[in-house]
């Protein structure tokens, strides 16, 4: 009966997760090249903000992590990408982003449990961990190919861990 009921759990919620999963694996395989310019687009921004800021705050005005300024000359702080006008407020810089669509499916990835795709990655994990093991219950233990397959299992399990280490 438990196996009966695994596989027909495991037949529908891996049809509803092919979709999810479609998402998610484009999104993923586009992080991979996050720190690249891959796909991305640039724009010129310019924003005025509150003059005569400098470092750590001149940073978190223009919402940029990981800011440092590389040089002043004068009134001009000279930064990656951009400078800022200390005594009009005045930043000019380039950002590069992902075209629309893109970011929302990478958002997936990175959402935290404030926000509502929270239960979406939630549910998504935990459908994967039933789907994975599930998978067991789809062969008769003693088979061959069940045997075979918790090698294969082992192997994948050995490698991520290993991968993780290096």
């Amino acid at each position: 009966m438990t196996r009966k009921w695994m596989r027909i759990i495991h037949r529908y919620l891996g049809f509803f997760l092919i979709g999810v999963m479609i998402v998610y694996s484009l999104s993923g395989v586009i992080l991979i090249f996050r720190n690249t310019d891959f796909l991305k687009s640039e724009t010129v921004v310019e924003k005025t903000i509150k003059p005569n800021l400098s470092g750590e705050a001149l940073g978190r005005a223009l919402k940029m992590r990981r800011f440092r300024a590389e040089k002043t000359e004068g009134d001009i702080v000279l930064f990656k990408n951009g400078q800022y006008n200390k005594a009009t407020g005045l930043a000019k810089y380039t950002n590069k982003e992902l075209p629309y669509v893109l970011d929302r499916m990478t958002h997936l990835h990175k959402a935290t449990s404030a926000e509502p795709l929270f239960y979406l990655n939630v549910f998504s994990g935990v459908s994967l961990f039933f789907f994975s093991i599930s998978s067991f219950w789809m062969f008769m233990p003693k088979t061959k190919i069940f045997k075979k397959g918790l090698y294969f299992t082992a192997f994948g399990l050995v490698l991520t861990l290993i991968m993780l280490f290096l």
